[in-house]
């Protein structure tokens, strides 16, 4: 193993703090749909995706070339930079699972990295031709893309389906919907757990202890690898929650046309070194198959939430970071305090979370505020109001059948009546 210094060691293991973060708050991408709808029990869903990220890990090094190689210059980065870098992320990652909104862990990395470069080089630090076309354009690219390949795709599969029974075929799309959400999975290992093996070889390039332009050693793969996993299998399911139900309701086809459709993007971007964020892939994605059903809703109040913090991301995570790194300019009094602040703001973060716990027990209950925000209930009431009068002795213009046929069952509102009311019986 390379020689580390203790700032090294402390930059490496509170990088694989990151990458368990990164593995908690993005499970949801994996396995939200496929809890949501049943496929599979919470815990045995978040197990799965543990073993196929640490699987994914060990496919390809592309992303981390990026980051270590790409994104900002190497010389004059010191390894305070990306401890700087480092704190930055996972701030943003805690507070935004605290809130429930998939955000990517992915920007917070690179907005992270920026910040603290820029704070301690300059502007020149940053390779902006690397950040436009691996970074922010895939970013603005992969959640459209995977959206309305996603529509399409249940579009399609209702279509073909559509002579087969609601039941038969919700059965054999839970099977499909195992299947896609371990290819998801797997997907993730391929292109997240990269981006903290990329953070780790920049450190150790920084640091001395390792080359300029090397690739990660396998101690860094294995490692990055089992963190992701392990944080993977923990679950974030203020998260799931949230993917699962709170941004729209979803059937087994859709589930399985959301994770198809976000696998294939996540996938191919790795491919291609792109640093994709894949919960902006399978946010899309989910989006994009609950346009995909007939009288499918999205719930444009919690997306419209998740889009601010996409926003917010990249320079969120570069204030924090570049506060950091100007702090860590004073010494060890600076790296100590900085050290103390990430501490002390995770253990704040994770105490405000037991108010209100959200575990495999309760992650799919329903009647919070982010799955009430858009009651379909809302729509029924308005095709009554104005619906035209039935004349008496006449057959209702629109059926109680009719209305329940516009708005799919598993988001009808339970609060209301699942017989004719009174004055309905009467006319």
């Amino acid at each position: 193993m390379e020689h580390i210094t203790l700032l090294l060691g402390i930059v490496i293991i509170t990088a694989l703090v990151f990458d368990f973060t990164n593995g908690f708050h993005d499970t949801a991408n994996a396995m939200a749909t496929t809890i949501s709808t049943g496929a599979l029990k919470p815990k045995t869903a978040v197990a799965m995706s543990a073993v196929l990220n640490l699987v994914g890990a060990f496919m390809s090094v592309e992303v981390a070339k990026t980051i270590s190689k790409g994104l900002v210059n190497e010389e004059g980065i010191q390894p305070e930079v990306i401890f700087a870098a480092l704190v930055g992320a996972i701030l943003w990652n805690l507070v935004t699972w605290l809130v429930g909104l998939p955000s990517s862990s992915s920007h917070a990395l690179m907005g992270g990295l920026v910040g603290a470069a820029v704070a301690s080089a300059g502007l020149g630090a940053v390779n902006g031709d690397t950040l436009v076309t691996k970074v922010l354009l895939p970013a603005v690219a992969a959640p459209i893309v995977a959206g309305v390949a996603a529509m399409l795709a249940a579009k399609v599969t209702y279509k073909l389906n559509g002579k087969i029974g609601e039941k038969t075929s919700a059965k054999g799309y839970k099977a499909g919907q195992i299947a896609s959400a371990g290819l998801v999975s797997l997907a993730h290992g391929t292109n997240d757990a990269q981006k903290t093996m990329g953070i780790i070889t920049l450190a150790l390039v920084a640091g001395g202890a390792l080359a300029p332009g090397s690739n990660p050693p396998v101690w860094v793969i294995v490692s990055a690898g089992m963190a992701i996993a392990l944080g993977t299998y923990l679950g974030g399911w203020r998260i799931i929650r949230t993917m699962g139900s709170g941004l729209t309701d979803l059937q087994p086809q859709q589930g399985f046309a959301a994770q198809t459709s976000a696998a294939s993007v996540i996938l191919a971007s790795s491919n291609l070194g792109f640093s994709l964020s894949t919960t902006h892939a399978c946010s899309g994605a989910v989006m994009g198959a609950g346009l995909g059903r007939k009288g499918g809703v999205v719930r444009w109040s919690t997306a419209t939430r998740m889009f601010v913090a996409w926003g917010l991301t990249l320079p969120a995570a570069a204030l924090v970071a570049s506060g950091a790194e100007l702090v860590m300019r004073t010494g060890d009094i600076g790296v100590v305090a900085v050290t103390v602040f990430l501490v002390g703001s995770c253990v704040a973060i994770w105490l405000i979370s037991r108010r209100q716990v959200v575990d495999h027990t309760n992650v799919n209950e329903t009647g919070t505020a982010s799955t009430e925000a858009e009651e379909p209930g809302v729509v029924t009431t308005a095709m009554a109001a104005v619906a035209v009068p039935p004349l008496a002795g006449t057959t209702a213009a629109v059926t109680d059948e009719d209305l329940k046929a516009t708005i799919p069952a598993s988001t009808a509102n339970p609060a209301a009546p699942t017989t004719p009311t009174a004055p309905a019986a009467a006319v």
